[in-house]
């Protein structure tokens, strides 16, 4: 299954959870899209299971392998594997850009590392499911310092996650730690992700 690139508002409504992390997709219609989307309908345990998967699969933008490799790999670290499946993903390049507040939206935010726009520890680096190592420098090429959607997206942030430390001088930020679980995605429940998998 390859990457889904159709309107993000559908999915969050469907899933009745923001998949942007702003509210805005849910703020006018909290409900699911389509004609029949305000009937209620129990879901069963694996559909929960799917649910929850799907939620932390659309809001990081990974593809079904991806997204089951990680999975596979947070299985051989030390500690919870839900919650070392979720350090994982938060620790892409992409995402990253997108929690410095580089980018407004994580879709932006891959679009400007695949464009060759951002380096990591001084060289450039294109690959937005690069995985980031605490303690690596994240910044913007000296020519894409100037980027208008740059400029917008840092106007617009209001704050930033505390893992990161960012510079506004020299727009670049530090990926200081692995981020504490509470600190992202609250409403997950990733034991569901980790019982889907498991089942």
């Amino acid at each position: 299954m390859s990457r889904y690139t159709g309107p993000q508002w559908k999915v969050s409504r469907r899933l009745k959870f923001s998949t942007l992390e702003t509210g805005k997709d849910l703020g006018k219609r909290p409900y699911p899209p389509g004609q029949h989307g305000q009937r209620r309908s129990k879901i069963s345990e694996y559909g929960q299971q799917l649910q929850e998967k799907q939620k932390v699969r659309f809001t990081y933008g990974v593809n079904e392998r991806q997204f089951k490799k990680t999975f596979n790999e947070a299985k051989k670290m030390e500690g919870r594997q839900g919650e070392n499946f979720l350090f994982l993903l938060e620790s892409r390049l992409d995402n990253l850009v997108f929690r410095s507040g580089l980018a407004r939206t994580r879709r932006q935010a891959r679009q400007i590392v695949a464009h060759g726009h951002v380096t990591v520890d001084g060289k450039k680096m294109d690959i937005p499911s690069y995985r980031v190592k605490p303690g690596q420098t994240v910044g913007l090429k000296e020519k894409s310092k100037d980027l208008v959607v740059v400029k917008d997206a840092l106007e617009a942030k209001v704050e930033r996650a505390d893992f990161v430390d960012f510079d506004d001088e020299k727009r670049q930020f530090v990926y200081k730690r692995f981020p504490e679980r509470r600190e992202f995605l609250t409403d997950i429940k990733e034991n569901l992700i980790v019982e889907f998998y498991n089942r």
